[in-house]
């Protein structure tokens, strides 16, 4: 039970945070030895990700109320700014797939290895590093380029180590939005590609027919992502806000180094 509870933890406070939540998930459950469980853990991780999809939500309900009714409203002849932030979450959630779905295989054979994942959080820890040098001149941006480019950047995020929230922010950034759009913007377009691949998951799940077994203390577990998650939300705004979120590059270094070295002593 207490396993299951630091699970709910981690994807509450890596899920937004520049950490990689699949990649510290991955980490934690193999060295828990909790990898072992198949489409059962599967579903332990879709709960865990809906708890926090649940707290991007509410977290960003005016924003997430207002694309909506601006972009319907759009259709009728009057276009205000949800209108365009719609079709850019659109544009970026259609790439995102595009990229994301064929590497599924991929993903769920590298989430098993450390050296991989570990790999990923340096990648990541790079980008963010980057990131301070490369978006200090302001520039001219299309909302519609930058959704391509983060698109990009979120299919890539599917690998475990990678942030999403990490590439995404930073490609905004880099491609021109303010700090506050950036911010915005980068979960605004995770809540349908997030929504997305669980789908994809628990129709897996039904197509294979396979009894799905919950562990001990899973409803926990999710209230535990749901309240960090919404914690992990707030700090997230001031880090990116005052300029300190890449910081958290050094600590993905760490911890992917650490991995990658861990999984040579035991070759």
């Amino acid at each position: 039970m207490f396993n299951t509870f630091i699970l709910g933890v981690v994807q509450g406070l890596c899920e937004f945070l520049p950490v990689s939540s699949s990649g510290h998930l991955a980490l934690f459950q193999y060295f828990f030895g909790l990898n072992s469980g198949g489409e059962n853990l599967v579903a332990f991780d879709l709960l865990l990700h809906l708890a926090t999809v649940l707290a991007l939500l509410i977290y960003f309900r005016r924003e997430v109320w207002q694309v909506i009714s601006e972009w319907c409203a759009g259709w009728l002849g009057e276009k205000k700014r949800g209108w365009e932030w719609g079709w850019a979450i659109i544009i970026s959630t259609v790439i995102t797939g595009a990229i994301g779905l064929p590497m599924r295989g991929i993903v769920n054979i590298v989430s098993e290895s450390p050296l991989f994942v570990g790999g990923g959080l340096m990648v990541t820890a790079i980008v963010l590093a980057f990131v301070p040098v490369a978006s200090r001149e302001r520039k001219n941006f299309s909302l519609f380029k930058t959704a391509v480019i983060v698109g990009i950047a979120q299919g890539i995020a599917v690998l475990p180590g990678i942030s999403r929230s990490g590439m995404t922010i930073a490609a905004s950034l880099l491609m021109g939005l303010g700090v506050s759009e950036a911010f915005t913007f980068s979960f605004m377009i995770s809540i349908p590609a997030i929504l997305g691949a669980n789908l994809l998951e628990a129709l897996k799940i039904l197509k294979t027919g396979q009894a799905v077994y919950m562990p001990e203390g899973y409803l926990i577990a999710c209230v535990a992502a749901f309240v960090l998650g919404l914690a992990a939300l707030g700090i997230m705004r001031r880090l990116v806000s005052s300029e300190k979120w890449p910081y958290f590059g050094i600590y993905c270094f760490i911890v992917g180094g650490g991995a990658a070295l861990f999984s040579f002593t035991v070759v």
